[in-house]
């Protein structure tokens, strides 16, 4: 009978109805922490979903909670490392790793305990280290068992900072080599219960941001330091196995990965070239996105959940049904309240000026975004000429962003407001190919939860002008290393 392990529960963050966790042996003896979540009704099949570095099983519950409400079975599994399971070192803060073998035999040791609880078919999720760490399983024999895998943000490349990609990694094989693999790479080494939202280039969401926190704050023993030296030899050999074509073509199964379109730790173009060399691969980027696409902003989240979606749809033969996407809208309870209704979008008819100065602290900045743009340009000359000028400039800005080939402002105006939300969603494919553009517009609604619409309120400006600025700091040698 399996050992019963324990999970952290806050007000926030409540155990999804129904969960256990338990204790499974791993590699070597080392005792690991997984957690199984069953649906209400009958499994439409069952979701693996592993942790990234430094993250816990409960900082998951929500994403739970999404997939369960689409009928899936959900196994979310903590690597050697990470939140309760096993650590490597005396120090649980050191983030350190001995290779990536004894992780995919983990992994195979879970499956097998929890292989009779898990309809089929089987879904692979993993999320930056994990979806590294998936995908190096699935390579190494385990993708038969599964009928696809979708992979978030993966760690497929890892960024060096200033410091030069081939020189990072003599250093971290010289260290590991000579026994001093347990150092940190930072002389610094972050605190991990410390972190502010200011300056995170993990998600622009500060409620989600603060319900991790949270968790840690419960209980100390979730917490995780920054990497050492063994932990970054580790990350450059899975990363370099996975860069080799041939050691992909045994992965037969749809993969779908999910790029973060700004993301400051992981490098894109890898995950990019990741995808073209797997058998049937595709590549989805999030734009505007930090590295946390599940516990970023619900606009931001929706595009996982999109690609989620259509996988699911590729392999059932079925589109998902519509309440199935009810779940990424379901967070109002840790995100910010939604947009205002659109009913004030007909009020600003070209009448007279006295209306447009009653509706303007509300509604000024939505209809000069659409199509009331176009219509108060004539009554703009005679009637409000403050107010016209201040649409007409938010307006531009989002034009030079999602709509390059708007050259002449007027027309741009109508046409600035509606690309960008579906880049910032990543809806589609085609629209990964540009991510930094995308980031710009995206930033902007990332203080409202889902409110693309809103990308040019008066309010929206200041959020975006301080967290890209902050954020640009810690993403170069130090922050790099720190979370993946």
């Amino acid at each position: 009978m399996a050992e019963a392990a324990p999970l952290v529960s806050i007000p926030s963050a409540p155990i999804p109805a129904g969960g256990v966790a338990e204790w499974v042996v791993g590699s070597g003896g080392a005792k690991l922490r997984a957690a199984i979540f069953k649906p209400k009704d009958a499994s439409r099949g069952s979701v693996v979903l592993s942790t990234g570095r430094t993250e816990h099983i409960e900082k998951y519950f929500e994403v739970v909670e999404d997939l369960m409400a689409r009928g899936f079975t959900v196994l979310v599994q903590e690597w050697r490392g990470q939140g309760l399971s096993h650590r490597e070192l005396p120090d649980r803060l050191k983030g350190h790793a001995y290779g990536y073998q004894t992780f995919v035999e983990d992994y195979h040791a879970i499956l097998a305990a929890f292989e009779a609880r898990l309809p089929k078919p089987w879904i692979a999720v993993g999320h930056s280290m994990g979806g590294c760490l998936t995908l190096l399983a699935l390579a190494k024999g385990e993708s038969p068992r599964f009928a696809g895998a979708v992979l978030c943000a993966p760690m497929l490349g890892v960024r060096t900072g200033n410091t030069p990609l081939y020189q990072a990694k003599l250093m971290a094989a010289w260290k590991s080599l000579t026994g001093r693999g347990g150092q940190y790479v930072q002389d610094t080494p972050a605190d991990p219960f410390s972190e502010v939202f200011e300056g995170n280039v993990l998600t622009h969401d500060p409620v989600r941001f603060a319900r991790t926190r949270a968790q840690v704050a419960a209980n100390r023993d979730l917490a995780l330091g920054s990497p050492t030296w063994g932990w970054l030899d580790f990350a450059f050999r899975a990363t370099a196995y996975l860069a080799n074509p041939a050691n992909l073509r045994s992965v037969k199964i749809p993969v779908v990965i999910v790029s973060a379109g700004d993301d400051k730790l992981v490098v894109d173009d890898a995950q990019r070239s990741v995808a073209s060399h797997l058998p049937d691969g595709e590549f989805v980027s999030v734009a505007g996105s930090y590295h946390e696409i599940l516990m970023e902003t619900n606009n931001k989240r929706s595009g996982f959940w999109a690609a989620f979606d259509s996988l699911i749809g590729k392999i059932t033969g079925a589109k998902p049904a519509p309440a199935k996407p009810a779940p990424a809208a379901a967070a109002p309870a840790v995100a910010p309240a939604p947009a205002p209704t659109p009913a004030p979008k007909p009020a600003p008819a070209p009448v007279a000026a006295a209306p447009k100065r009653a509706a303007a602290p509300k509604a000024a900045a939505k209809p000069a975004a659409k199509k009331p743009a176009a219509k108060a340009a004539a009554p703009a000359k005679a009637a409000a000429p403050k107010a016209a000028a201040k649409p007409a400039a938010k307006a531009a800005a989002p034009a030079k962003v999602a709509a390059p080939k708007a050259a002449p402002k007027p027309a741009a105006k109508p046409a600035a407001a509606k690309p960008a939300p579906k880049a910032v969603a990543a809806k589609a494919p085609e629209k990964a190919t540009a991510p930094k553009p995308a980031a710009k517009a995206a930033a902007k609604p990332a203080a409202a939860k889902a409110a693309p619409k809103a990308a040019a309120t008066p309010a929206a400006k200041p959020a975006v002008a301080k967290k890209p600025a902050a954020a640009k700091k810690p993403a170069a040698p130090k922050a790099a290393p720190k979370k993946s």
